[in-house]
């Protein structure tokens, strides 16, 4: 699982939300990006650094254009569902897919933004594998 992987990149390695979330998916998916390829997400953490749309999210969305769009986004057939379906769980589970409206519901000064991660985890993963059993 996705949420198995995340920890190594979150604590050990200090990474921010959403570049835990690229380079766990990236192990995980064997998305194939390079360590440069993933710094591009480093200003998404804290909701595009101003409580904005969850940098977590935001990530999430990143792997599934890498999963599903081949060279552009309007030519894929299967980037809006999926996106779509990942946003919609996200709203579903905290009324919001901002920053600053999940982080006083999940985020712990310990732990800081764990459970939100592990919650884009396993929202990315639920998505992927229910658009597959439709492809």
């Amino acid at each position: 699982m996705l949420k198995d992987i995340y920890e190594k990149y979150y604590y050990e390695q200090n990474y921010n939300c959403a570049e835990t979330m690229i380079r766990a998916a990236n192990e995980y998916y064997d998305l194939k990006l390079h360590d440069r390829d993933m710094i591009m997400l480093g200003g998404y953490g804290g909701g595009i650094q101003t409580g904005n749309t969850c940098g977590a999210i935001l990530a999430a969305v990143s792997v599934l254009s890498m999963k599903y769009v081949e060279q552009k986004a309007h030519e894929s057939k299967d980037i809006k569902p999926v996106t779509t379906a990942l946003i919609r769980e996200f709203n579903k589970k905290y009324g919001s897919v901002l920053c600053k409206d999940i982080k006083p519901q999940s985020f712990d000064p310990k732990l800081r933004c764990k459970y939100t991660i592990e919650t884009a985890c396993d929202i990315l993963e639920a998505v992927i594998a229910e658009y597959e059993k439709t492809k």
